[in-house]
């Protein structure tokens, strides 16, 4: 006797479309059409898909429509997000961004199934291509603070899992405890390639996955004001800091809105 089959939920069982801002009503059905299809090559059960349009009026904003993604899957989520001149752009956008991140988010997940990482909200992402990322507010620099501080304990994980985590909730750049030497640590994509970065180099220390480079160089003693002059100077999006007095591993990082985010371990 053959046993009866359950119907596993699918993409399109649990969709939710969120529009904010000025957005034309049909952009909703625009998003499910382009979003929903992207369900059948995944494999594997979709609990609930969150599809989030957001519009800035701002004019600094050269793209100021922001589609985000969360495809939650069992134990585990998926995100995406990219930008667009128009609400529909955007979703186009998203919608290329989804279907290269996936299938590697897929098989990368293979590779290390069993561990869960935080789903905590973060605000540090990595758009579409590193040449085109969401322009920040162009607000003057004598201007700029830190308006958010995040304290958490990083878990203590490897390079790999980190890289892992970095992947599958988008972040420009993941902040963690290398589990190898109990140090704070840093890992971000350059191009094709991830870096690994600890607050005192360790260039001895081996690296447990090829594809990771080792940035020898240690995470410099910097105060808040003097890590604030490095970002602005060297023009990136994040800079990977360790405070002079308890010379633990903290993040400066822009944020869209033209001032700064702070990460410390707690």
């Amino acid at each position: 006797m053959t046993r009866p089959t359950m119907d596993l939920p699918t993409i399109a069982d649990d969709f939710e479309v969120v529009l904010r801002g000025d957005l034309p009503p049909d952009v909703t059905e625009y998003a499910r059409s382009r979003i929903m299809p992207l369900g059948d090559h995944i494999g594997e059960p979709v609990l609930h898909t969150r599809i989030r349009l957001t519009h800035e009026p701002n004019p600094a904003f050269d793209r100021p429509v922001l589609a985000q993604a969360n495809i939650h899957l069992e134990g585990r989520m998926v995100r995406a997000q990219a930008a667009g001149h128009t609400g529909y752009e955007a979703i186009d956008r998203l919608r290329e961004r989804l279907q290269a991140r996936l299938p590697r988010f897929a098989l990368h997940w293979e590779a290390r199934r069993g561990s869960m990482p935080s789903d905590d909200p973060h605000e540090w992402r990595r758009t579409e291509e590193p040449a085109q990322k969401l322009p920040y507010y162009p607000r003057p620099v004598e201007e700029r603070e830190v308006v958010r501080h995040k304290s958490f304990t990083p878990h203590r994980i490897s390079p790999d899992e980190a890289i892992r985590q970095m992947e599958q909730l988008d972040y420009d750049f993941h902040l963690f405890t290398d589990e190898q030497t109990a140090l704070d640590a840093v890992v971000y994509r350059m191009g094709s390639e991830y870096l690994l970065q600890r607050v005192d180099g360790r260039p001895e220390t081996a690296i447990d996955i090829a594809p990771i480079r080792l940035n020898t160089k240690p995470a410099p003693r910097l105060s808040l004001d003097e890590a604030r002059d490095r970002l602005e100077l060297s023009g990136l999006p994040f800079v990977f800091f360790a405070d002079p007095t308890s010379r633990r591993g903290a993040v400066l990082y822009h944020r869209y809105d033209g001032h700064y985010g702070l990460i410390t371990p707690s």
